[in-house]
């Protein structure tokens, strides 16, 4: 048997022992909704649209305080740039979810401009830890 010291990674024991690390063997990434986002047509996106890339990542951030919308949920580049919502007839579940502190982000999974509307499809997924 040999006696040779082996070397362990601090987030292997931190999770073996419990602690919190910022390795997630068991981490999945679970497809919630599918839809195109809302109110691009409102917004300046021609600067934006080229930068922006088939399965790029977004961020949710909720509105709660929207006066049009209470589940309002918009969408922004991970640069701060805003993208629109999802729309208000899929938005509750995810705005609830959100609001739990659950973890969702979307993916584009395509673009194109139809007149002056820049029409996005996103998925949204939720991280199942």
């Amino acid at each position: 048997m040999s006696k040779a010291l082996i070397r362990i990674q601090p987030g292997l024991m931190a999770l073996l022992h419990g602690g919190t690390s910022e390795l997630s063997p068991f981490l999945r990434e679970l497809l919630v909704l599918e839809c195109h986002i809302a109110g691009t047509s409102y917004l300046d996106l021609e600067e934006t649209e080229p930068v922006l890339i088939v399965n790029d990542r977004f961020l949710l951030v909720r509105e709660p305080e929207n006066k049009f919308d209470e589940f309002a949920v918009a969408i922004y580049t991970p640069g701060k740039v805003k993208l629109g919502y999802l729309p208000r007839d899929k938005n509750e579940t995810i705005a609830r979810l959100l609001d739990a502190g659950k973890m969702i982000f979307v993916t584009m999974i395509e673009k194109q401009w139809m007149g002056d509307w820049l029409k996005m499809t996103v998925r949204a997924f939720l991280v199942d830890k």
